[in-house]
């Protein structure tokens, strides 16, 4: 059974969007992430303590891989997707470390929203359910975010196209090509993202992220 996050559930997307879709997704079998992942990102964060918001695109479509959050995977996972591989070689290139796996649970939990703007994805189809009406929600969500600095990092044309529906703020806006193999290099590699986000909130006197977060993870 999927659950709603009761931070976010006053968003319009879950009377006015979501039923059709629950109501598509009931029964399948071979939907990803499971049911009880689909909104981790939200669970994981509540509008308040959103600092950074990194916008992907759907889930891994691998089983076992994704575990609700973008770009994450389980951390059992081995080797990594290749566009989180890339995005830990910009760690290592912009911090000179990189986590000791490939679950980003322990950004979320620093007020790093990873949001996919599809929740769920066939599985063996990338891109399957890109126009089940999942993306309302995250334009519901950069909206409401964007009611206060925050730090947005946008990776790719489809993350980009979604900028208008970030309010006007003294926001951290990051947009470069997407970190996958095919784009990695025209402008994804060498933009040091991470270091950027800190000093936007060290300027601010707010805690900086601990991207690596080695003492978090066994």
């Amino acid at each position: 059974m999927t659950h709603i996050p009761q931070a976010w559930a006053h968003l319009p997307f879950f009377t006015d969007r979501y039923p059709q879709i629950a109501t598509h997704l009931a029964g399948a079998d071979d939907v990803l992430p499971p049911a009880h992942l689909r909104f981790a990102a939200l669970s994981a964060v509540t509008p308040a303590d959103v600092r950074v918001v990194i916008l992907g695109q759907d889930p891994y479509p691998t089983a076992g891989h994704g575990n609700g959050l973008a770009f994450s995977v389980n951390a059992n996972v081995t080797p990594l997707p290749r566009s989180l591989g890339n995005i830990f070689k910009e760690l290592q290139n912009d911090l000179d470390d990189t986590p000791t796996s490939g679950d980003l649970s322990h950004w979320a939990a620093q007020g790093v929203l990873l949001l996919n703007t599809a929740l769920s994805v066939r599985e063996g189809q990338a891109g399957s359910h890109a126009k089940q009406g999942w993306e309302h929600l995250a334009r519901e969500v950069l909206d409401l975010t964007s009611q206060r600095p925050t730090a947005y990092i946008l990776w790719g044309r489809h993350a980009q196209g979604l900028r208008k529906y970030i309010g006007a703020g003294d926001h951290l806006l990051i947009e470069t090509s997407h970190p996958s193999p095919l784009s990695a290099r025209r402008g994804f590699f060498g933009s040091r993202p991470f270091s950027q986000v800190n000093d936007w909130l060290r300027a601010r006197d707010l805690r900086p992220i601990d991207w690596i977060g080695k003492s978090n993870q066994s």
